[in-house]
């Protein structure tokens, strides 16, 4: 492994020009626009959750762009799963950081969020004028299984960075069998974490000789329910959405726990119906899964509700990363805490690939989803074809499919 050096590193004390192997961060104009446009893209196409929004990510920067490393990348992924909020959201307003400091910071974020919040508004309006949401499930139908092989191609690319020896492939694999087998994320994340660094003083590198050691600490038509808010409603539900983006960790089903609690039980704002339904439309748009809370906002208080549920849940994350840009490059740069955020990566690694198998089974559930998953898979291995091109073929065939069947 290597170690970046005080001297290596530049005068603002940043140490991505060593770490990320790509060009020298730009905080230019001209830069800008570019990540403002390559997120505004991401964040219109980017369908499947977290670990799809990742993988589109990868092979955006990574591998189309060589904006920064596979080890660089999966670094931020580690880093972000330290903190609260959404993940891939966190990762975009990161990256975007890393290409263009604080106006990247703010424009990839910002970029990646607003197409799901206006689709998710539009779909609002509809469900509250007519009573229902538009179909989607055809569409959805070749979309999903496009989008688990681009998250099959980035896990076997970033296996070979985070993998980097056989403790690290027996610590992934630990902590694949414990969400398998329904241990909290967070909790093993923590514990890959302060096993690597444990591993590598020198009183306990003894642990080593036992890998299964490592397995034990790892086996959990209507009107908006306000009609005319006050301004005290309309406070409530910012505040309330605030404080759910600031301690949330974990799932999208951990999201649904805090909503329920807050807006069905606590506030009786919404009913169990209305919060499954808000929580499908966060799913099958693309973008953040977080944009329920833009949804619920239009359900509570109209297009005025949906802004600011928007902004109140992904304000923490722009701080949260805001203060953490600078905290990845010093961990790397630490013998101990380096081995820390290796075993940080290869848990997060082995979370993402929980997490798609999870999709797998519910996406690929005939032939043409398996031809649609294994034909995207051999594509992106052989060409270097935009995604969004895969999207948009899987989205015509799932179409076409719906229409004659």
């Amino acid at each position: 492994m290597r170690v970046v050096t005080v001297d290596e590193r530049p005068a603002d004390g940043h140490t991505g020009d060593i770490s990320h192997g790509g060009d020298r961060p730009d905080s230019s104009w001209r830069v800008t626009r570019e990540v403002a446009l390559l997120f505004l893209k991401l964040g219109t196409i980017a369908f499947g959750g977290p670990a799809a929004h990742i993988a589109m990510m990868r092979d955006e920067l990574v591998r189309r762009r060589g904006w920064v490393t596979d080890e660089r990348f999966a670094d931020l992924i580690g880093a972000t799963n330290l903190i609260p909020g959404p993940n891939s959201t966190e990762l975009a307003i990161h990256l975007g950081f890393d290409r263009a400091r604080w106006r990247g910071l703010v424009a990839a974020g910002m970029c990646f969020i607003l197409p799901a919040a206006l689709m998710v508004t539009a779909l609002a309006w509809a469900y509250v004028r007519y009573g229902d949401t538009p179909a989607v499930g055809g569409i959805l139908y070749g979309v999903v299984p496009t989008v688990i092989a681009i998250i099959a191609h980035a896990l076997l690319s970033l296996f070979r960075t985070v993998i980097k020896n056989i403790w690290m492939a027996a610590l992934a694999l630990a902590a694949l069998v414990a969400y398998l087998l329904g241990g909290n994320e967070l909790l093993i994340l923590i514990a890959g974490a302060v096993l690597a660094a444990a591993a590598h003083l020198p009183r306990v590198r003894s642990w080593m000789r036992h890998p299964h050691m490592l397995l034990l600490p790892l086996l959990g038509g209507r009107l908006p329910v306000l009609s005319d808010p006050t301004g005290g409603q309309l406070t409530q539900l910012f505040t309330t959405m605030l404080k759910i983006g600031s301690v949330l960790y974990g799932s999208g089903y951990v999201l649904v726990a805090f909503l329920r609690g807050d807006f069905v039980e606590r506030l009786g704002w919404l009913s169990h119906q209305q919060l499954i339904d808000a929580v499908s439309i966060g799913q099958v748009t693309p973008g953040p899964v977080f944009t329920t809370a833009t949804f619920i906002g239009y359900l509570v208080a109209g297009p005025l509700g949906a802004f600011l549920a928007t902004v109140a849940i992904f304000l923490p994350s722009f701080v949260f990363v805001g203060l953490l840009t600078r905290l990845t490059g010093w961990l790397r740069s630490r013998a101990w805490s380096s081995t820390l955020l290796d075993g940080l990566n290869a848990t997060a690694l082995a979370l993402m690939a929980g997490v798609s198998y999870h999709l797998a089974r519910t996406a690929v559930i005939d032939l043409l989803t398996l031809a649609i998953c294994t034909l995207t898979l051999a594509l992106l291995w052989k060409t270097k074809l935009n995604t969004a091109w895969f999207i948009a073929g899987g989205a015509l065939i799932g179409l076409i499919h719906s229409l004659l069947t």
